[in-house]
């Protein structure tokens, strides 16, 4: 626990529902006042050991510790004037432009960075922003429903702060390539992104052989596991994978994304997870935070545009274990909750916090198939990387 006693700290207000594109659209801000909402009811957020705190706004000096100066310009003009620019990915249908969207977008940056740095200062134990892990954004352009990456930038601020080295894993059906791109060439920053492959999938990246740049080799990590891949797959590629690199980085600090667009009703992707295996894995990266990071860890939202069923469920079992108090699969959804997502949308299927899935898997140390497709995704994984951390792909 911190010395003030704060066991998370939860990044939250209304302000923070602005980062939404309008109707239509999949990145819709419904899908972080559901979740809050969930986790009030659950009741999470009202503990004394867990701190809700507002984001501001991001000023320039810290966005362009990551993206270039001309690039937010064009962001302001964009937010304030509607003017477009799709070479720099403003304007597009991906990213339309809306009012507000430099000042949404830049609180977003703000509200992760706050959390990464109170959990690096000893302020909180963990932190929350599910509004963030815009983990597209490039330095230069808008990409994939992100306009500033937040992630980058907290990471940025914690090694500006003095952490000595930060791990950023990420689980969103989509590569991170942008939070990569940014850490390409940084052998202080560990970047690991389990994805569907980018043969089948939006940004098209993400393949085993990207390791880094010259003196960075090794820095980035990817898996890009066969469409249709299940719980039992990912989660014995995050099993395969995740922990032995992040016991031979031993970071200062974890940043995880969350982007819960793995699962089976996802409308833009076709892995096949569930909430339950979603839960497993989020509850695997909580106990690497503390076995490996000293416990600081900086938990982020994502992709994820089953917005009713999925996206809240999720998010809120994230919260749950931030909080140290970890949500029961089986516990009921709170009916003021459900009254108010049936009258908003007129329909819920779900009644727990689980869908009752097994959620288990075959760990990597019993031995792997190479007639096996998601086997054979995670060895080359572990042999483009492992040795570069002085660990052996046939056996660590």
């Amino acid at each position: 626990m911190s010395a003030g006693g704060t066991v998370a700290r939860v990044v939250w207000s209304t302000e923070l529902l602005g980062y939404d594109f309008g109707p239509g659209h999949p990145m819709s801000s419904d899908r972080i006042d559901l979740t809050i909402a969930l986790a009030a009811g659950l009741g999470l957020l009202e503990r004394p050991d867990v701190a809700v705190v507002a984001a501001g706004e991001a000023p320039d000096e810290l966005l362009t510790t990551v993206h270039e100066p001309a690039y937010v310009a064009a962001v302001r003009a964009a937010s304030d004037a509607g003017v477009t620019d799709e070479v720099r990915g403003l304007g597009t249908e991906d990213n339309p432009v809306f009012p507000g969207m430099h000042e949404a977008a830049a609180r977003m940056v703000a509200g992760s960075v706050d959390a990464a740095l109170a959990v690096w200062r000893g302020e909180a134990e963990h932190a929350v922003n599910v509004g963030g892990g815009l983990h597209h954004a490039m330095p230069g352009a808008a990409s994939g429903f992100c306009i500033y990456n937040d992630a980058a930038v907290a990471i940025r601020a914690a090694l500006a702060a003095g952490a000595s080295r930060v791990a950023y894993v990420d689980l969103d059906a989509h590569h991170g390539d942008g939070v990569q791109a940014v850490f390409w060439d940084d052998p202080r920053v560990l970047t690991v992104s389990v994805h569907e492959t980018g043969v089948r999938l939006f940004p098209g990246t993400g393949f085993p052989r990207e390791i880094g740049g010259p003196g960075a080799e090794g820095s980035a990590v990817n898996v890009a596991l066969p469409s249709g891949t299940g719980d039992a797959g990912w989660l014995r590629t995050l099993d395969a994978v995740v922990p032995p690199l992040l016991r031979a980085f031993a970071p200062d600090l974890l940043v995880t994304q969350h982007g819960c667009d793995t699962h089976r009703l996802d409308p833009l992707t076709t892995l096949r997870t569930s909430v339950d295996g979603q839960r497993v894995a989020a509850s695997m990266l909580h106990d690497l935070a503390h076995e490996a990071a000293g416990g600081r860890w900086l938990a982020l939202g994502g992709g994820g545009y089953a917005r009713v069923e999925v996206v809240p469920r999720v998010w809120a079992h994230v919260i749950g274990l931030a909080t140290h108090r970890p949500v029961d699969p089986a516990a009921p959804l709170p009916e003021m909750w459900c009254d108010a997502v049936r009258q908003r949308y007129g329909r819920l299927e779900a009644s727990t916090m689980t869908e009752g899935a097994a959620a288990t898997f075959r760990p990597w140390s019993a031995g792997w198939d190479p007639a096996d497709d998601v086997d054979r995704a995670i060895r080359a994984t572990r042999t483009a990387v492992f040795p570069h951390h002085g660990l052996d792909p046939d056996y660590d």
